[in-house]
């Protein structure tokens, strides 16, 4: 292939996975401003001007370890090639797309671990999966919401426990404020664990081409348009899955608006350490449902949390066979 075709095609695929990254943000803007927009603390409008501004942020308090998990651990980055990369990107902003009309608060993570699965698997079988991060990732799938649940759950209990003495006025105002930090702290981690991946995408495909030499990291120019792009996409928002997160599965008020966030701030934030992509979307749900729990049973809509609990089963396999199919059309195409 001509020089200046090849990199061409390596820069319409840099800007493919940033258009990934810019639905990324869009698609969940609900999981960083979902809690203070239904506690009424924030109008839409200034809540995503708000978490835009700590996604954008997050690369300073984070290393780049989900980067790196995402760009040579979930499948072998010697088999990958920019018609893999293509494939994987298609499933996960096809899947992101249908769901974003339908409202379901599906994960991008997933969709994109999925893609990559699905196109690493029908270029090179399944030996090109690295099953341990892989592994780890799926079981993601079940332990980022449940510890999600189970902070927020407990948190309610001790918040409670602490205010029980004050009126419900004087611990309203004070969650009114103190909900601003649980939000700017989700945010962080939500910054912090979604645009990761895309980094890693990037680099891998550059490494593809041997623009990264011997070695895989992550360029800081890398760093920079992939925080930049998930904030505009939060910064545009996605208010049909604001409602869905936000009032449709439990009300919420200000202090169990603080205590979904925190809980969800502390998974993502130990998660990110650990390299561990998890879904923001899993985290924030479980702790909303943890929250809806504390107070009683009958509070969560059980039903709607079933309907996204289905979603999240799918997400995997459905992105994989998007993303199998795109490449063998690739290739015949080709």
């Amino acid at each position: 292939m001509d020089a200046s075709i090849a990199f061409s095609l390596l820069i319409g695929l840099v800007a493919v996975a940033l258009f990934f990254d810019f639905l990324n943000g869009l698609h969940d803007a609900a999981n960083s401003i979902a809690t203070i927009v239904s506690t009424r603390v924030l109008r839409p409008h200034y809540a995503v001007f708000w978490a835009a501004f700590f996604n954008f942020i997050a690369f300073l308090f984070f290393g780049l370890h989900v980067a790196e998990t995402v760009g040579k651990g979930i499948v072998n980055a010697e088999i990958v090639t920019p018609a893999v990369i293509f494939a994987a990107l298609v499933g996960a902003i096809v899947w992101n797309i249908v769901t974003w009309i339908a409202g379901i608060p599906s994960s991008s993570s997933h969709a994109l671990i999925g893609g990559l699965v699905g196109a690493g698997v029908a270029k090179a079988g399944l030996g090109a999966i690295v099953w341990s991060g892989l592994g780890k990732t799926v079981a993601a799938i079940v332990l980022s919401p449940a510890t999600g649940f189970a902070l927020a759950l407990v948190l309610v209990l001790v918040v409670s426990w602490l205010f029980v003495r004050q009126t419900p006025f004087a611990v309203d105002n004070a969650f009114r404020v103190l909900q601003f930090f649980s939000a700017s702290l989700y945010s962080l981690g939500h910054g912090g664990n979604d645009a990761q991946k895309t980094m890693g995408i990037i680099a891998v495909l550059l490494y593809s081409q041997g623009m990264l030499g011997q070695t895989f990291y992550v360029p800081l120019w890398v760093v920079i348009t992939c925080q930049s792009a998930l904030a505009l996409g939060t910064l545009l928002g996605g208010w049909r899955i604001v409602h869905t997160m936000g009032s449709k599965i439990t009300r919420l008020n200000p202090m169990q608006g603080f205590c979904a966030e925190t809980g969800g701030a502390i998974t993502l934030f130990a998660a990110t350490w650990l390299g561990v992509p998890v879904s923001t979307t899993h985290t924030i749900t479980g702790a909303i449902i943890g929250v809806g729990a504390a107070r009683r049973v009958s509070a969560v809509r059980w039903g709607i949390a079933g309907n996204i609990v289905v979603a999240w089963v799918i997400t995997l396999p459905a992105t994989a066979a998007i993303s199998a199919l795109t490449y063998f059309a690739t290739r015949l195409a080709g």
